[in-house]
């Protein structure tokens, strides 16, 4: 029952995380908000080192690292394969990859599941697909490159789980703190690439723009008077929109924070889940109920943005209500 209801509250702040890191990245590149969000993460840990503690032993370390990268490169494929893909397909695609490779690495180790169990993992892995399942409007085609980038980036979200699985259980929070600290480093690394290469286009773009555009004559103000009122207009516009901006941009960072913060505490759960029992077959329960996430997200949308659940949402969710009590009791 505990290891249940420990991967249930992972992938409910897991959802939130998600939802807060989309509502940013409205207005702030995608990579940006999950590298600001990694560093911020490094801050509750950080308490928590001082509350719980931590023991830095080289397996703790050396399975931290491993989570740290496996999730930032997650993190990164994931936003390649939705920028060329339907998310449509490619976002569940993601969600079955994590849920299902832990689990396979842990029969192909000897773990035994009952009956119950087996139905239970198979009825969340279809829970996965139906709440995952986004509109898609933007017509974008399937194609290789896409599947393959949202598969690995699955495949590195369950690295995340099996790495944690890996650390001794005394480590405290020394595996998560070292796997934050390597997630926002790389993160950090391309949200800076990301940023150099949009300055870089933008910059070819505008010398493509002045080569092509035909020598202009000065325009008169009191001829049109367009550039006078424009640039009358700006200024006022900013004198009285200053306090409103700046209003924005302190709820943005507040978003971005909570982002990071839920995030950290999600892995806190996962690790703690998968230390709450001795049973073998914890894994692959933890590992299926945490890609359960997009519950959370879908929850969060409907009470901040009154989005309203569709039908397949509805239904995937009362299967992962089902599987989680079939678990628990199995």
């Amino acid at each position: 029952m505990l290891t249940v209801m420990l991967g249930l509250s992972g992938a409910l702040v897991y959802g939130f995380a998600d939802f807060l890191g989309g509502l940013a990245s409205r207005r702030v590149r995608p990579v940006t908000v999950a590298a600001i969000a990694a560093a911020v993460g490094i801050a509750p840990l950080l308490v928590g080192l001082v509350v719980v503690g931590a023991r830095f032993s080289w397996q703790a370390t050396l399975w931290g690292a491993v989570g740290g990268v496996s999730g930032g490169v997650g993190v990164l494929l994931l936003y390649a394969a939705l920028a060329i893909g339907p998310m449509s397909v490619l976002s569940p695609l993601t969600a079955v990859f994590s849920a299902v490779v832990p689990v396979v690495v842990a029969l192909i180790r000897g773990t035994v599941l009952s009956p119950v169990a087996i139905g239970a993992l198979v009825v969340a892995v279809v829970a996965v697909v139906l709440v995952a399942s986004v509109r898609d409007a933007g017509g974008a085609r399937l194609t290789t490159r896409g599947v393959l980038a949202a598969a690995v980036a699955g495949c590195g979200f369950g690295g995340i789980v099996l790495a944690f699985n890996e650390t001794p259980g005394d480590s405290g929070v020394a595996p998560l703190l070292v796997a934050r600290v390597l997630q926002a480093l790389l993160l950090g690394a391309a949200a800076v690439l990301s940023a150099g290469a949009a300055r870089s286009a933008a910059a070819a773009r505008s010398a493509r723009a002045a080569r092509s555009a035909r020598p202009a004559r000065p325009a008169r103000p009191a001829r049109s008077g367009g550039s006078v009122v424009v640039a009358s207009s700006a200024a006022a516009d900013g004198v009285a929109g200053s306090t409103a901006r700046g209003g924005s941009v302190r709820r943005l960072a507040l978003v971005i924070v909570a982002c990071g913060v839920f995030d950290a505490m999600a892995n806190v759960f996962i690790q703690a889940g998968l230390h709450s029992s001795t049973d073998p077959a914890t894994l692959p329960v933890i590992s299926v109920l945490n890609a359960l996430y997009p519950i959370g997200t879908v929850v969060l949308a409907g009470l901040v943005l009154r989005e309203r659940l569709t039908v397949l949402q509805g239904l995937g969710i009362g299967l992962a209500l089902a599987a989680s009590v079939a678990l628990a009791l199995s």
